[in-house]
């Protein structure tokens, strides 16, 4: 079993404008493969959070190429680093007025590796005095709902989750039944729901699954006044917060050691003793 290795969830406080996001996802993916990580996470919404959820369409991609997808190809080869671009709007064909919210993961030779487009779409009320209102599927197509993506790197087998999808642990059971060993989980969560649900969810997730969740995070004010939660963690399967970078840009960065998610398997197997869905 090979050695444990580090990975990096990176946390950003992304703006309106792509250039600006870009030079400041590239700075800290820089300092992330310099830390010796050899897979780092960005959050949902990483290249572009606009004053309207229309301001993103201005940036949809075709799949496979763009301008965010080359810059994405072209950095993970230029710091051999995996990388997984927390999401990039993809055009829907046919339909101008959605994208897919797209997580790609990219191989440290600038190919990429994996596709999943975000199911869950937080179209929500959000309990709060100012009374937050949220309508994705406006502008965003829902994935599949078997449109589940599991892909091998070199720190586990990974699979891939958005924001919403958190609290929906069927999205979960089922990449682990795929041999997930790490979930990955970017995120724009309100600093409301954050601030209530976040750590709990996520803690919850790698408990149940016996996973390693790497969950990279917006955080602070954004155009249009919206507020995310940040605190981007890494939580090893037994539940436990390995790290966790509470506010500000930056990175929060932990070992996977997978010869220990193994042993943990092995002597507590609750993923082999489920009685129900089997």
């Amino acid at each position: 079993m090979a050695e444990p290795t580090l990975i990096s969830a990176i946390q950003m406080n992304s703006t309106a404008v792509v250039a600006d996001n870009l030079a400041t996802a590239g700075r800290l993916l820089a300092e992330a493969a310099a830390a010796g990580a050899v897979l780092a996470a960005l959050p949902e919404n990483f290249a572009i959070m606009g004053a309207r959820d229309t301001d993103k369409l201005a940036h949809a991609e075709p799949f496979g190429r763009g301008p965010i997808q080359d810059w994405l190809a072209g950095t993970a080869q230029r710091l051999k680093l995996w990388i997984v671009a927390g999401t990039v709007p993809v055009a829907v064909d046919g339909d101008p007025s959605r994208v897919w919210a797209a997580s790609l993961v990219f191989d440290a030779g600038g190919g990429q590796r994996a596709r999943y487009d975000k199911i869950h779409l937080f179209d929500v009320d959000v309990p709060s005095a100012g009374g937050e209102r949220y309508r994705e599927s406006r502008t965003i197509a829902h994935g599949a709902p078997d449109g589940f993506a599991v892909v091998d790197t070199p720190a586990g087998r990974l699979g891939l989750s958005v924001c919403y999808d958190l609290r929906f642990p069927e999205l979960y059971r089922q990449l682990a039944a795929m041999g997930a060993e790490i979930l990955c989980v970017p995120a724009a969560f309100t600093a409301r729901t954050g601030e209530a649900h976040w750590e709990i969810l996520l803690r919850a997730r790698a408990i149940e699954n016996q996973c390693y969740v790497i969950a990279p995070g917006e955080t602070g004010s954004h155009a249009g006044g919206r507020q995310t939660w940040g605190h981007s963690m890494i939580v090893g399967p037994w539940g436990e917060r390995l790290a966790c970078r509470e506010d500000g840009e930056g990175l929060a960065t932990a070992a996977v050691d997978r010869a220990a998610l193994q042993a943990l398997r092995a002597g507590f197997p609750n993923l082999s003793q489920r009685r129900i869905g089997v």
